[in-house]
């Protein structure tokens, strides 16, 4: 399984967070491929500069520790982020479901917005 960790999802994985149990297990297989968007390191450090989250771990550092692979943004990204219907108002999670589209990747989220998109999700 190709999966990519929504943020809250990579950020609970990092910090053992409460991401589920079916989750975890999933992740932590070495047979499944996890991926970590450029967009969640990202929003993780706007929203920890803007006070509204408290990071304990350098995303990057810890992405690259978990061996993660790491998916850039392009064009054809934002091009179908854009177009998507207005199902969810957050620009980053538009742009994780357009590359989850893109990629043919598994959503490991717990919104429940994104699950009114043609895209593949796991619980968080």
């Amino acid at each position: 399984m190709r999966l990519l960790l929504d943020t809250h999802a990579l950020l609970w994985w990092l910090q053992d967070g409460p991401l589920g149990d079916d989750a975890r297990s999933v992740i932590a297989d070495p047979r499944n491929s996890v991926v970590a968007s450029a967009v969640s390191g990202w929003e993780s450090e706007v929203k920890a500069a803007a006070g509204r989250l408290d990071l304990h771990v350098d995303v990057v550092e810890e992405v690259r520790a978990n061996l993660f692979r790491e998916l850039d943004l392009t064009l054809d990204h934002a091009r179908v982020a854009a177009r998507l219907p207005m199902h969810h108002r957050d620009p980053f999670d538009r742009m994780l479901v357009a590359q989850a589209q893109i990629e043919g990747l598994t959503l490991v989220t717990r919104d429940p917005a994104i699950r009114l998109y043609e895209v593949a999700t796991l619980p968080a």
